[in-house]
């Protein structure tokens, strides 16, 4: 069955301009650089959820739901590996403990962090669309 992959295009889409732009931060005021920072991290929370779920479907669809149902996502991302989906388990879970920590943005350090790990999922995440388009039958 043939995922549907518009959506987890546009959200990495989004993300990557996002990013585009806070590349920029330094010319922008103090005001508009969270804001930038803000919508980054925003967007890297929706790349990330449809990248993972997308991941889950894919893998239901290929491998059998029975071998996905009730995983842990260091599973889900090892059986994504296995299947070559992704290439670095660590690293997807990096991300996720990234996305784990969005709701405590207020903090600034924490805030940093969860930025530089949205510049970093960019990559990846266009990686694995690209490898989903290719065996998306």
């Amino acid at each position: 069955m043939n995922l549907y992959l518009d959506s987890l295009a546009k959200s990495i889409d989004a993300l990557e301009r996002s990013t585009k732009t806070a590349s920029r931060l330094n010319a922008f005021d103090r005001d508009l650089q969270e804001v930038v920072r803000a919508g980054v991290i925003q967007n890297f929370e929706i790349a990330y959820e449809q990248s993972w779920k997308m991941m889950k479907r894919w893998l239901e669809d290929n491998v059998g739901a029975t071998y996905v149902d009730g995983v842990t996502r260091r599973e889900l991302f090892r059986l994504a590996a296995e299947h070559r989906l992704i290439t670095d388990v660590d690293r997807w879970m990096e991300y996720h403990g990234a996305r784990n920590q969005t709701s405590h943005t207020y903090n600034e350090e924490t805030a940093q962090r969860v930025f530089e790990e949205a510049n970093e999922f960019v990559h990846d995440a266009k990686q694995f669309l690209k490898v989903l388009e290719e065996h998306n039958d």
